[in-house]
């Protein structure tokens, strides 16, 4: 059974055994507008909860996608760099941004919930 969690910086995480997908919310995705690139980091490295992992650039800005939890990523998702616009859409889903092996069940049930997440959001 996979869940997610969100941060308030506003990335997903989502958990399905020990691999965590990381990508950046819908709230996110639209805000950037129109993703015309993305820098992904290298299967191997490893980050730490809360460190720069990525960067996602749009027409309006570049930013920085941080790892909501850290373990050593396994994986990037390749059909960004083709295709950047997967971001927006379908950033909470083929829009992903890298895997993570090695995640600390304690750090994923400190980020927020859904729930949470939308309360955050909501005024925006």
């Amino acid at each position: 059974m996979s869940e997610t969690r969100f941060t308030d910086s506003h990335e997903w995480v989502r958990l399905d055994g020990d691999t965590a997908t990381v990508g950046i919310t819908r709230f996110a995705a639209e805000q950037l507008g129109d993703v015309v690139f993305v820098e992904l980091p290298e299967a191997g490295r490893k980050v730490g909860a809360g460190a720069e992992a990525a960067v996602v650039e749009s027409v309006k800005a570049a930013s920085e996608v941080y790892a909501p939890v850290g373990g050593e990523v396994t994986e990037s998702n390749a059909a960004l760099e083709a295709a950047p616009a997967k971001v927006n859409e379908d950033p909470e889903g083929e829009g992903w941004f890298f895997k993570l092996k090695g995640v600390s069940a304690e750090d994923f049930a400190k980020l927020l919930s859904a729930d949470a997440y939308a309360a955050l959001v909501k005024d925006h």
